[in-house]
């Protein structure tokens, strides 16, 4: 698996919460490759290998979802728009869109210019209810096409960086879900192991996906895969791993203390770059919710470094990637010896 091609695959499709449909459907195509694979209720993605009778199973987590908006209203063309995730309002002005209604339409977020706005307006930012998308059509060509609930998410361009780096919209988490199909795709015949690998929808609405999905697969320990914020301009370097060095191996009291260490001596052993990520509340990922499955569940966190999180040129590390991937399979190959 080329990991750039790979990220770029699972980027195109579209995926915001609660509409995940063909996202889900390509990455569920993908893993179909080395488990077999079913969608559940919600939407989530499962996949099942190893013997279905080892008393170890291993849940593996990375969430499919990508932030969003949701149509609120239509008026004259326009079209009043609400957050269906965490998406950074900071960028959003002159941002291109896709709206998801009966067929993909092309928007834009209106901008005032700058030789109309007030001099103590140029420094502000206006809250989302008081912005508005500009379709280019007609109030009636609108009415035909869309109305509220549809989905509307931020065009996004897949490119090359320099060195092994990538931008693109969805990396947060599809970068997550890229690391678990290269992971079991240098998984070994396991003799003493299960793994399940759950593709969960909704996390950036509120973690449902993980609920649910663990609730339903009964592991005996966890393993979720995030992006974490990577240093760059601007940002407190104590919150921030560094791109390109490696898998974030995060700590926090809802995670397990004996994973945690275990997972920091494999990476010694193979060689395999990291950096550690200490937390002292709860890790804001599906970790916490799949901590607290059924009555309870070991778990870990891995993250990938990542830029500008919740916009549409987040910036991801290729290695760092490949680095989580190594470090699961090792994880479960030394387990199930």
């Amino acid at each position: 698996m080329d990991t750039k091609q790979l990220l770029f695959d699972l980027c195109a499709p579209s995926g915001p919460a609660g509409r995940e449909g063909e996202a889900a459907e390509k990455a569920a195509e993908l893993l179909s490759q080395f488990a077999s694979v079913r969608r559940d209720a919600l939407g989530n993605v499962l996949g099942h290998l190893g013997d279905p009778n080892a008393p170890r199973h291993i849940l593996l987590d990375a969430h499919i979802d990508e932030i969003g908006l949701v149509v609120i209203s239509l008026s004259d063309g326009f079209l009043k728009v609400g957050k269906a995730g965490g998406v950074d309002i900071r960028t959003l002005p002159a941002h291109e869109v896709v709206i998801w209604g009966r067929k993909p339409i092309p928007g834009l977020f209106c901008a005032t210019p700058p030789h109309l706005s007030k001099d103590s307006d140029r420094s502000k930012f206006s809250p989302l209810d008081e912005m508005m998308v500009d379709t280019g059509l007609t109030a009636d060509q609108l009415k035909d096409l869309v109305q509220p609930g549809d989905r509307v998410t931020l065009k996004r361009n897949s490119k090359n960086l320099l060195d092994d780096r990538i931008t693109c919209g969805a990396l947060d988490d599809r970068a997550g879900v890229a690391s678990l199909l290269k992971c079991v795709s240098l998984l070994p015949g396991l003799k003493k192991t299960q793994v399940t690998v759950l593709f969960s929808v909704q996390e950036e609405v509120g973690q449902a996906g993980a609920i649910t999905g663990s609730f339903g697969v009964d592991a005996t320990e966890a393993i979720a895969v995030d992006v974490s914020f990577a240093m760059s301009p601007g940002c407190p370097s104590h919150k921030c791993g560094k791109l390109g060095d490696g898998v974030m191996i995060g700590y926090s009291p809802i995670l397990s203390r004996p994973m945690f260490e275990r997972l920091v001596s494999l990476s010694k052993e193979e060689d395999i770059p990291y950096q550690t990520e200490i937390m002292g509340g709860d890790t804001g990922t599906n970790a916490d919710y799949i901590a607290i499955s059924r009555t309870g569940i070991p778990c870990g966190l891995l993250s990938i470094p990542q830029r500008y999180m919740h916009t549409a040129c987040e910036v991801v590390d290729v290695h760092d990637v490949d680095a989580v991937a190594k470090l699961l399979a090792a994880y479960i190959v030394k387990g199930d010896a």
